[in-house]
């Protein structure tokens, strides 16, 4: 037996699915928690923490690496100021928890992250990580479908904890001499793959796939531009590839927020509709 949903705002078509495709999101996710266990840790590559930058201004060290972070704090304050006045709406109330913890670890990155740079090493990582996890875990209890207030609470409280305790796992394994980064990369490998599967299901607003799917860009990028950190500086001379990476990062959750806010303008609510 086949129920259908309807892919609006892309296509405007309607198409059979099979009934368990609600279940995929499961399927998957315990799918990459195996193949994550079977592959075995994943540890820190060497000199992780020497960055290609070296600025300093107004006797700041690494200053566009920190500096770069401010951006995270401003998308988090706009964020909060356009959602949460909306937090009750039909619109957004089964998704608030959610993007709360999103925008509450992205705040908090801005801080964390800029205090690690200033003097990286694994003790100051810590504090870099920590908020990054709660984002990931934020935007894990984002779903788009109508569940109860009380449920979306609760599982944001419990995907807070996880983003939590996948920080102490790395801590704890790296004090051991045998760091293992496992849990936390789940909590940002699975909101790229999730997340546009939970969009078809629940059959998000157009404004919502599109932005999402140019955040994820922006995302991908700025892992490039992390990646090429000192290769980028030689080239560029004038920035770093990690410096680049915060901004893109920046840019790829000015997107998501962009498009929850977009369901709440005009065009936006027609879009929903």
């Amino acid at each position: 037996m086949q129920t259908t949903f309807r892919i609006d705002g892309l296509t405007g078509s309607e198409r059979p699915v099979k009934r368990w495709i609600k279940h995929a999101p499961t399927i998957i996710t315990v799918g990459i928690v195996a193949a994550f266990a079977a592959h075995g840790r994943i540890a820190q590559p060497a000199h992780y923490n020497d960055f290609a930058d070296h600025s300093a201004i107004f006797g700041i060290p690494h200053a566009a690496d920190v500096l770069s972070n401010i951006g995270f704090a401003l998308v988090a304050i706009w964020g909060w100021l356009a959602l949460r006045p909306h937090r009750n709406s039909d619109r957004l109330r089964a998704g608030w928890p959610g993007y709360r913890l999103f925008l509450i670890g992205l705040f908090l990155t801005a801080f964390g992250s800029a205090f690690y740079h200033l003097a990286p090493d694994n003790g100051r990582l810590i504090w870099d990580r920590l908020p990054i996890a709660l984002a990931g875990a934020g935007l894990l209890g984002v779903r788009g479908d109508t569940r109860s207030g009380l449920r979306t609470e609760l599982e944001a409280i419990v995907l807070g904890l996880f983003a939590v305790g996948s920080v102490a796992w790395w801590v704890i394994t790296d004090r051991h001499g045998a760091d293992d980064l496992r849990p936390y990369l789940l909590l940002q490998v699975l909101p790229l793959i999730l997340i546009p599967l939970w969009q078809a299901i629940y059959r998000a607003p157009r404004s919502d796939r599109i932005a999402f799917a140019a955040a994820m860009a922006l995302y991908v990028a700025a892992k490039v531009a992390e990646v090429l950190d000192h290769q980028i500086a030689d080239t560029l001379g004038f920035v770093s590839g990690h410096t680049l990476k915060h901004l893109l990062a920046t840019s790829a959750t000015a997107a998501i927020v962009w498009g929850v806010t977009r369901r709440f303008s005009d065009r936006g609510g027609r879009a929903c509709e």
